[in-house]
């Protein structure tokens, strides 16, 4: 069982055959697809499944938190590494997208003097450049 049905099952989520097929494709480390990626590997494995169903049940992980929503300036992805901290590298070329785990605390390496009175509670970094494949071309 993934790691993210694992999660879900532990929850006491429903796990209905279509959360189910959305849970499975969404496993995977460096996992980033668009909701229409997720609905097109959905139907290969459960061909009934709707795009409303996906949309919703992709809708309901990020508001558990088992799934982050992440903006990259094209379509949003989804990431089901939720519970694991790390930054994404984007390429500016194809849209490629990685998890990377710099060092360092995000949260502290914000200087007082530019928090503003604000309690930092998340620190979010999207590094960007190009790939192998689009620096060759």
């Amino acid at each position: 069982m993934s790691d993210l049905l694992e999660r879900l099952r532990g929850r006491g989520w429903r796990l209905t055959a279509q959360r189910r097929v959305v849970a499975q494709v969404l496993d995977g480390e460096h996992v980033h697809l668009t909701a229409d990626e997720v609905l097109a590997r959905a139907t290969t494995l459960l061909p009934e499944i709707s795009r409303a169903t996906v949309y919703n049940t992709l809708g309901e992980l990020v508001l558990l938190g088992e799934v982050i929503e992440v903006s990259t300036g094209r379509a949003k992805r989804y990431d089901p590494n939720a519970h694991h901290p790390h930054q994404h590298l984007v390429c500016s070329g194809c849209g490629a997208i990685r998890d990377v785990h710099p060092g360092g605390d995000r949260l502290t390496e914000l200087p007082a003097s530019e928090r503003y009175g604000f309690t930092v509670s998340e620190a979010q970094v999207t590094y960007r450049g190009l790939c192998p494949d689009c620096s060759a071309a």
